[in-house]
């Protein structure tokens, strides 16, 4: 099972240089933030990968609990507010709590005390791993699953707000099939780690960041004038 998580690895580090050329080019603050959250999903994966293959130790949960679990959606979620909002103090207000986020949870992640029985399993839930009261555990509900949120509102707003001008498509589509891919890795990793189901955690990871990517690149397409079509 190792060798899915791996190929996700690889997949998004490959995503994340595609990405990153046109970050470097087109200077888009929304690209910088998900070059990276690939990068994110990418030590992730690897962390994964590593735990299948020679079983889990507490510093290879912790990059997984750290990038996959807690860290990756806030900064999908914060690259598709700057997207699709103009409203800069939103934006700056919004990163500023991604910024202190990001520290708190480096932090707990990075200190609090892992159970080693936990990491027996093939995928370590993080309350069995961390504890239910631990910073690092919530961190994931507080943090990860209001961006996550995030993302599924705004992309279902986002098609609404967009559907009667064509000139925002590609933005508006993008949108949906990052949530959409988002959506899968939740689902597929959330249904993997509770059956310890090591081949539907990854199918997850696999198939969603590839979902994302898609969305990626047709966010970042050009605005569409009215009256044009695509192929």
């Amino acid at each position: 099972m190792w060798v899915f998580p791996l190929t996700a690895a690889g997949v998004s580090f490959v995503f994340a240089g595609m990405l990153g050329r046109r970050w470097a080019l087109q200077r888009r603050g929304y690209q910088g933030m998900w070059v990276i959250a690939l990068v994110m999903y990418g030590v992730a994966s690897l962390a994964l990968a590593l735990g299948t293959l020679s079983g889990w130790s507490e510093a290879s949960y912790r990059l997984y609990w750290l990038f996959g679990a807690v860290l990756n959606v806030p900064y999908l979620a914060q690259g598709e507010l700057m997207l699709l909002s103009r409203r800069r103090v939103l934006v700056n207000s919004f990163m500023g709590l991604l910024l202190a986020g990001t520290t708190i949870a480096t932090w707990a992640v990075l200190s609090d005390p892992v159970d080693p029985a936990a990491l027996d399993k093939a995928i370590p839930l993080g309350k069995e791993a961390f504890g239910t009261d631990s910073v690092a555990y919530r961190m994931a509900q507080m943090f990860a699953y209001p961006a996550y949120l995030y993302l599924v509102v705004a992309s279902i707003w986002s098609a609404v707000r967009m559907r009667g001008r064509p000139e925002l498509r590609n933005r508006s589509v993008g949108a949906v099939w990052i949530a959409v891919g988002a959506t899968v890795v939740a689902v597929g990793s959330g249904a993997g780690a509770f059956w310890n189901l090591a081949w539907l955690f990854s199918l997850g990871l696999a198939v969603g960041i590839a979902m994302m990517f898609w969305g990626f690149l047709r966010a970042s397409r050009p605005a569409v004038a009215e009256g044009d079509s695509e192929v």
